[in-house]
């Protein structure tokens, strides 16, 4: 028996990056993928990248939304990425924010830049940090996981421009890189790999 070795991971923002930015999404018909997204997740798919979405949801603190809601969009997030041949492996989520209402209103490990989302993943998932890649359009998704060995990637979609004049001191030095868009960057990080895509090892079971 063989087992299939994957890539490393892809941690993906949603909205900005992977959906088009229309503030604190509430209604699945809001949802719309930007140009090219359900193309890079795709590319990835094909690529043996495992692709994980990691998304702060604080309108649940704020009252905006309920948890079932934001069960409900990544559903829906999967269908219409299904429906356009690509796949995700798992969406993270965190519903709190310090300044929401209770219960909600705590200072969580999981939101981001805090990498409680992306350990949790990679305990779920026997995905490893380091070398992973993390795509998003805001300083604080490319701050997600620093010091783990993740590579930040932003892009210029949603708020990514603004955040483009503001990116840490560090960021170019722990790897990181700017695409006008998800497919860019996804492309880039495919193009980082060995020749040849994921090795076949042997299976000791």
């Amino acid at each position: 028996m063989t087992a299939l070795r994957r890539g490393p991971a892809l941690f993906l923002d949603r909205d900005g990056s992977l959906i088009e930015e229309v503030g604190y999404l509430s209604r699945l018909e809001q949802m719309r993928l930007l140009p090219r997204a359900a193309e890079a997740v795709r590319t990835a798919n094909e690529a043996g990248m495992p692709v994980v979405v990691v998304s702060n949801q604080s309108g649940v603190a704020r009252g905006l939304i309920d948890e079932d809601f934001v069960e409900r969009s990544g559903a829906h997030l999967g269908e219409l990425l299904e429906s356009a041949g690509a796949r995700l492996d798992a969406i993270y989520t965190c519903p709190h924010h310090p300044a929401g209402n209770a219960p909600y209103n705590i200072v969580c490990p999981c939101r981001k830049p805090a990498p409680g989302m992306i350990e949790r993943a990679c305990r779920d998932l026997a995905l490893s940090a380091d070398g992973a890649f993390m795509i998003g359009d805001k300083v604080s998704d490319v701050e997600t996981g620093k010091g783990l060995g993740i590579v930040p990637l932003l892009v210029r979609t949603g708020f990514g421009r603004g955040s483009e004049r503001e990116l840490p001191a560090d960021f170019a030095r722990r790897g990181g890189r700017v695409f006008d868009d998800l497919a860019e960057a996804v492309d880039w990080a495919v193009g980082t790999q060995p020749v040849g895509g994921p090795q076949v090892l042997p299976n000791d079971s």
